[in-house]
């Protein structure tokens, strides 16, 4: 190679240059000259096969010329902006964009899915719409029990079809059609008829699980509560465990967590308690394991609820339950 052959190469593409940058748009002018496979690169990387003598001048060339592709590129797209824009098919597609993240009930319940899948529990699912015997009566609460008295009920068709109280219902479904040994989770609405305010809603979400095997004791209970709490709120979570009655389980029990806005001050959000009552459950009572016929001198077993809604209050500092269901996109 000499050169005036090497100049030559340079100018023949210095003439294709200039008519195409009256062809050509940005992008393929870009990709063609100065993209990573493109031409200046390419006669860039033939110079280390010349001669010492040659090098120096055809280097000069070569990036006097990349200079002014640089600059003629540059000139071109200012001037693109001043022009009439051109016609572009809207049904064309185009790259997908963020439009936004999970809602916080969706994140924890998807990171408790997480959790006890890992511990071998499967997830189910039921109706929001039911019936009195799953929602009720399977559960250990007859028409006439007074625990009907602490839930406000919704009714569709009083008085048998209604919208469910709790995702306790679910378990009635799944142990009339499964035996032992059973472990599962659901998440899902649940429904009362209650005055809206800060802690509590008309409309909330909640978290059911249920074990079911030989020798299982209210010491695997208190084990997964803590364990769970933990995972999804933080290992410095303070947890302490009080009796309470839930007409579904006997002996009963509820998990309630320092309230995280007081540090256990008292606040309006715990209702100057400086706990929050977060969950509640216990041992499933043998008659609802006759009533799905389990052998309950064999089989024991336990059953828990979460209010999702208090867990994402806590989790994320939100304030006011309200504001996890009343779309109000601003609210950071």
């Amino acid at each position: 190679m000499n050169k005036k052959s090497e100049k030559l190469a340079i100018d023949n593409h210095k003439n294709q240059f200039s008519k195409d940058l009256d062809i050509l748009d940005i992008d393929s002018l870009y990709i063609k000259y100065l993209g990573k496979k493109g031409i200046i690169n390419s006669l860039f990387s033939k110079i280390k096969n010349l001669s010492n003598e040659l090098k120096k001048d055809i280097a000069k060339d070569l990036n006097n010329f990349k200079s002014t592709v640089e600059s003629e590129i540059k000139n071109k797209k200012a001037s693109s902006g001043n022009a009439p824009k051109e016609h572009f098919d809207l049904t064309y597609p185009v790259k997908a964009t963020s439009v936004g993240n999970l809602h916080p009930i969706t994140i924890v319940t998807r990171e408790l899915y997480q959790f006890f899948h890992y511990y071998g529990f499967s997830v189910q699912g039921g109706p929001e719409i039911e019936d009195d015997f799953h929602n009720f009566e399977m559960l250990g609460v007859p028409k006439d029990h007074p625990a009907r008295e602490l839930q406000d009920t919704l009714y569709i068709m009083e008085p048998e079809v209604l919208l469910r109280t709790q995702t306790s219902s679910i378990e009635s479904r799944v142990l009339k059609n499964t035996q032992p040994p059973i472990r599962f989770v659901t998440g899902g609405k649940a429904f009362r008829n209650e005055t809206g305010s800060k802690s509590n809603g008309a409309i909330f979400h909640q978290f059911q699980g249920v074990c079911i095997d030989e020798n299982i004791t209210m010491a695997n209970l208190k084990w997964i509560f803590s364990k769970s709490l933990k995972f999804i709120l933080g290992e410095d979570t303070k947890i302490r465990f009080r009796a309470k009655y839930y007409p579904e389980v006997e002996p009963g029990l509820s998990p309630d967590i320092e309230c995280t806005f007081c540090k256990g001050d008292g606040c309006e959000i715990c209702k100057y308690r400086g706990w929050i009552e977060i969950a509640g459950g216990g041992m499933i009572h043998p008659n609802t394991l006759e009533k799905a016929n389990i052998d309950s001198d064999k089989y024991s077993g336990f059953a828990f609820g979460w209010g999702l809604d208090r867990i994402a209050m806590q989790r994320f500092k939100i304030r006011d339950i309200r504001l996890l269901i009343n779309g109000n996109l601003i609210y950071k």
